[in-house]
C-alpha cells in the first residue's frame, strides 16, 4: 500500500513576498541581511531567488550552533544562557548583530524550535522568535506554528518577510 502526504507548496507566495521585499528595498536605495537558525538560510535562499537581489542583499549569516551566535553576531554566551536561544531577546540580538557586523541596513532574524524534537518547557515545537532591525529600532515576535519540520520552517520564512514588509511601511 502506498500512502502519500499531501504537501502544501508554498513556493508562490515566498517568491512573492520576496519580490516584494526587494521593491520595497530598492525605492529606500537599502540592503538587507539576515540572520538564521532553524531556517538555515531559507529566508536567504528566497531572496536570491529574485533576478537582481544583488542589488538589495547584503549577506546571511547562518548560525545555526550557539557557538556561531557569538562569533558572527557579537552575541554574549552568557545572554544565550540567560534567555535561550529561541527567545525574543536573543532573536533582537541575532538582528542587531547582523546590522553591526554587515552593510545592510535593515535585518531579519529567525530562532525557533521546527521539531520534530528539541521542545522544552514553555518552548513547544513549533515556537519561532523573529527579530527585524533598522537604524536603532528592533521590532521582536513570538509565534508557534503547527505542522511538521517543513511546515514550520516554511511558515517562518513567509512570516519573516511579511514582517520585513511591515518593517519597511
Amino acid at each position: 500500500m502506498n500512502t502519500s502526504t499531501v504537501v502544501e507548496d508554498n513556493t508562490e507566495q515566498i517568491v512573492d513576498l520576496a519580490a516584494q521585499v526587494g521593491r520595497a528595498l530598492q525605492a529606500r536605495n537599502w540592503f538587507l541581511s539576515t540572520a538564521e537558525s532553524c531556517t538555515g538560510g531559507g529566508v536567504s535562499q528566497a531572496i536570491t531567488e529574485i533576478a537582481g537581489s544583488s542589488e538589495w542583499f547584503d549577506c546571511g549569516f547562518v548560525t545555526y550552533s550557539n557557538a556561531s551566535k557569538t562569533e558572527l553576531l557579537d552575541i554574549p554566551e552568557a545572554e544565550i544562557a540567560q534567555h535561550g536561544t529561541v527567545s525574543e531577546e536573543i532573536a533582537a540580538a541575532m538582528a542587531e548583530g547582523a546590522l553591526a557586523n554587515s552593510n545592510a541596513d535593515v535585518t531579519v532574524s529567525t530562532t525557533g524550535i521546527a521539531g520534530p524534537g528539541g521542545a522544552v518547557p514553555g518552548k513547544p515545537v513549533g515556537t519561532v522568535c523573529f527579530g527585524w532591525s533598522v537604524g536603532h529600532r528592533t521590532h521582536t515576535e513570538r509565534l508557534v506554528f503547527a505542522g511538521d519540520r517543513r511546515a514550520v520552517r516554511e511558515q517562518t520564512v513567509i512570516h519573516a518577510l511579511q514582517g520585513l514588509l511591515r518593517f519597511l511601511k
